[in-house]
């Protein structure tokens, strides 16, 4: 298919224009210089010939929703939008010089890097599925590089939902990074979108998609039915840790369920992968909950999840709604978007979502919580609590360890030690291990709270050959 030619820049006020970006299926972006702050800006229109009221629509609902979650240090920053002179709608953006998506297909990048940017960018979606917003298009291309070198999530909302393509080429493009039960009924969940994430991060590592084969047929049905039915495979990098292998593939699990429950979780998880490589563990940076429920606006019903609630559960299922074709891409480089539609649940009514408003913004102001800024590195006053008494039981060659609830709080979970080697961060309060005729096991258990791991417990040691 060959490419079009790029539209005309608008002429904005106060805005200089000084060269092109790239273009996509539905909008172009512009570098634009902005005369009063002066600094360079990112300007993305919509291209004419696709502007309807829907379009506008659509295109309000990204500025809103980006708007709202762009003070996040790891989702591209929204300075403004209006309509141009000639009708077109822009948004004016943080300029990016780079994207990832130009990067890990001709770059080894460092596990420890690939590690950080798993952090900062699931924390960013954690944050918007917090505030009710799914992203329905998260790849390695519409992740940002900032002038200072931090990774930035882009192309909320529209990107996935308008579209003028015929199916094939809709799908066709973002594919790779769709979780099998959007290629297969068009839905969408937080846990699709942690089945995104482990993708991204798998294709960060692998330098191509999961189920891309190096030399071999990658149409797009065969993507799609290798997604549907092969195991995932393994990134093929000598540096990569077992325990890091094991959380990718539980992240692209073909059962939503099986999946973590969350973009925390996944967070959780490749934070306890830089423990066990002494790596400096990346920060998570969630949204506080009564800033989430606070800005709850009426986003386009199509990205919301379930309004203003912290995304914890593993399966949550939205409503599917179809009014035309759903997927549209625009990146500032080329068009890779991924087609799927989104349904979701339709959430409270605006008077609901207005009487939350006031009464958490009276509660901040009663109990002269000083925010200072929405973002912050989740931590709690309470002692971060110790297992004790950890147990074992032997059946055949299998080894269950297990150990009572030393009190967790909802985000804490359990890093279990086998022989030295961590295992990923689990809520279950019991690890079965495979174990040899023979063999010798010890396992520790410590809790792990924003980032910060608590002290183990005591070794609990059996002989496979001689208890049980």
């Amino acid at each position: 298919m060959s490419r079009r030619l790029p539209s005309t820049p608008p002429n904005l006020p106060g805005f200089s224009f000084v060269r092109m970006l790239g273009s996509g299926g539905f909008a172009d972006v512009f570098l634009y210089e902005q005369n009063m702050p002066r600094r360079l800006v990112a300007v993305k229109v919509l291209l004419a010939e696709v502007v309807d009221d829907q379009a506008r629509r659509m295109f309000q609902a990204e500025a809103d929703a980006m708007a709202q979650l762009s003070s996040h240090p790891s989702i591209l920053t929204v300075y403004q939008a209006s309509v141009a002179a000639d009708g077109r709608p822009y948004l004016v953006m943080e300029f990016c010089p780079a994207t990832l998506g130009q990067r890990y297909r001709t770059t080894s990048l460092p596990l420890a890097e690939v590690l950080a940017i798993g952090v900062r960018i699931a924390s960013a979606v954690e944050t918007a599925h917090r505030t009710g917003v799914l992203h329905r298009d998260i790849k390695p291309s519409n992740i940002l590089t900032t002038a200072y070198g931090h990774p930035v999530l882009s192309d909320f909302g529209i990107a996935a939902k308008l579209g003028a393509h015929t199916a094939s080429d809709a799908v066709g493009l973002s594919v790779p990074w769709s979780a099998p039960e959007v290629l297969v009924d068009d839905s969408g969940t937080i846990a699709s979108e942690v089945w995104s994430l482990g993708a991204t991060v798998y294709s960060l590592l692998a330098g191509r998609s999961p189920f891309e084969q190096p030399g071999g047929d990658n149409a797009v049905a065969k993507i799609s039915s290798r997604i549907r039915t092969a195991r995932v495979p393994r990134t093929g990098r000598d540096d990569v840790p077992e325990s890091l292998e094991l959380v990718l593939a539980r992240a692209m699990s073909k059962r939503p369920s099986d999946r973590q429950a969350s973009a925390l979780e996944f967070v959780r998880d490749l934070q306890s992968v830089e423990e066990e490589l002494a790596l400096p563990q990346t920060p998570l940076e969630v949204v506080t909950e009564d800033w989430a429920l606070a800005v709850a606006v009426d986003f386009d019903e199509r990205t919301r999840i379930v309004a203003a609630q912290p995304a914890a559960a593993a399966d949550r299922r939205v409503r599917r709604t179809r009014r035309g074709p759903d997927r549209l891409a625009v990146t500032t480089q080329r068009d890779e978007s991924v087609p799927g539609a989104t349904g979701v649940h339709p959430g409270p009514t605006r008077s609901t979502r207005r009487m939350l408003w006031v009464f958490s913004s009276i509660a901040v102001l009663l109990v002269g919580a000083a925010l200072g800024g929405a973002y912050l590195v989740a931590s709690s006053t309470s002692p971060i609590p110790v297992v004790t008494d950890v147990r074992a039981a032997i059946a055949g060659t299998t080894v269950t360890f297990s150990w009572d609830d030393p009190g967790l709080q909802g985000g804490d979970a359990y890093i279990v030690t086998v022989d030295g080697g961590a295992r990923p961060v689990q809520r279950e309060s019991r690890l079965d291990v495979a174990a040899a005729e023979g063999e010798h096991l010890c396992a520790s258990v410590a809790v792990t709270r924003d980032g910060k791991t608590g002290r183990s417990s005591e070794e609990r040691c059996v002989d496979v050959d001689t208890e049980g």
